[in-house]
């Protein structure tokens, strides 16, 4: 074309015209460079803006969360005396060794007994001072050494919220007056709250324990992941290897794209009507808890495996297909070793999403009133967020502290799983 048109061009006279250089200092070229360069540092100042906002929110959701949270961490107790001989309880010590000790020494009044021991060491407030549960560390150690019954003892009980806020932070004049006069006669001591870790909940805020929720948690995870992953990456690598490619397979994809956007409280519903409502599953299990977040999660490790495997090139598999290996050694051997960071990452966002999940687990019954860790996957049990959410909802302030402490505890947990996975992603990341 170009021969002949350009020598028919050039024949008929008409010489294709010189492009001018473009002339870089003019006014109106000036004024473009000035509005390139502007829009440019526009565009850069509202990236920054952007990351400085998110960070800013990170930052004080941590100050809030350490500032309110640090203090559930810690534990004041009152040393309190008491004369188990004058209390004439009725209760042998061979009762103590027995089942039913708990029920003999409250039957004998000991909670009564502990409230006058405090009236008489520090005066009229003196039962104000100490916690609801504090006659029930004085139980405990009584059925430890049944000779206290016939002699005199001084014991560490819990302090009451007010007095633990007073020897924390600001509290009023009067419980200033009175943790500075428990100060000052040596009975108040401050350390690290142990129970906090090791008990479970509890109607008194210095009683209450993270233990039972974290448990009920990490068991709910256990099963969420042992239903989601394996069934989601099998799905995942059916549907890009071997399922064919047909309005039946489109469909599939479809509802896996639109269940991973269905509200939580949906499965919940599933859960409770499925599980509950016709299998006749315990309520209030981690079983049932892991059975409904594994099918919520599910979709979002589906999704993730799929992009995972189709990412893996194409020459991986003709090679391998090459030198006369299977259809299923290449997936096993090839194909899913180079996926497996992928669909790690899935799993990663999808667990994080089942952790921090309530709404479903509300539904299935997992917000009782439960005061013992969970012993397997069948025993009545809670996880962490519901119990956020059940603390959250009372009105003493020493939940408040509990809360936000609940809540460093569930972020930790969140990190560490989180670790984990990358760990394990990384560690078998290949790269070419």
């Amino acid at each position: 074309m170009s021969s002949t048109l350009v020598a028919q061009s050039l024949a008929g006279g008409h010489e294709p015209a010189e492009r001018a250089p473009t002339d870089w200092k003019t006014q109106s070229m000036q004024r473009r460079i000035r509005r390139r360069y502007a829009a440019e540092r526009r565009f850069r100042l509202l990236g920054l803006a952007a990351v400085t906002i998110s960070a800013g929110f990170l930052a004080f959701l941590l100050w809030t969360m350490l500032s309110n949270g640090l203090a559930g961490f810690s534990r004041t107790e009152v040393r309190l005396p008491l004369n188990f001989a004058a209390m004439n309880l009725d209760v042998t010590p061979d009762q103590l060794g027995r089942r039913g000790a708990d029920l003999a020494l409250a039957g004998a009044g000991l909670q009564n007994a502990v409230g006058v021991a405090a009236v008489e060491a520090f005066g009229e407030e003196g039962e104000r001072y100490i916690s609801d549960s504090a006659w029930v560390t004085v139980r405990e150690a009584v059925k430890d050494d049944p000779s206290l019954l016939t002699k005199q003892a001084t014991i560490t009980v819990p302090a009451s919220s007010d007095i633990h806020t007073a020897a924390t932070e600001d509290a009023t004049p009067e419980t200033e007056a009175a943790a500075a006069m428990l100060t000052q006669r040596g009975a108040l001591t401050s350390g690290f709250n142990w129970t906090f870790l090791t008990g479970a909940d509890s109607t008194d805020p210095t009683a209450v324990g993270i233990w039972g929720a974290l448990k009920g948690s990490f068991l709910t995870m256990l099963v969420t992941l042992a239903l989601a992953f394996p069934i989601g990456v099998l799905s995942a690598i059916y549907l890009e290897e071997y399922a064919p490619r047909n309005r039946w397979t489109d469909l599939i994809e479809v509802s896996i794209n639109n269940l991973a956007a269905v509200p939580s409280i949906i499965f919940g519903l599933l859960g409770l009507a499925v599980f509950l409502g016709t299998f006749n599953m315990p309520r209030s299990a981690p079983i049932v808890g892991g059975v409904t977040l594994a099918l919520m999660i599910m979709p979002v490790i589906v999704i993730a495996g799929r992009n995972a495997v189709k990412a893996v090139p194409p020459s991986i598999r003709d090679a391998a297909l090459g030198v006369g290996a299977s259809r299923i050694q290449v997936v096993f051997h090839h194909v899913l070793p180079l996926a497996l960071p992928g669909i790690l990452t899935g799993t990663i966002i999808g667990m994080a999403r089942a952790l921090g999940e309530t709404a479903p687990l509300l539904m299935i019954g997992m917000r009782a009133f439960i005061s013992t860790a969970p012993d397997d996957l069948t025993s009545p049990a809670t996880v962490l967020p519901v119990q956020i959410f059940l603390w959250s909802d009372q009105v003493s302030r020493g939940f408040v502290e509990k809360t936000s402490a609940a809540i460093i505890v569930l972020l930790m947990f969140l990190l560490a799983m989180n670790a984990l996975a990358i760990y394990l992603r990384n560690r078998f990341e290949t790269r070419w």
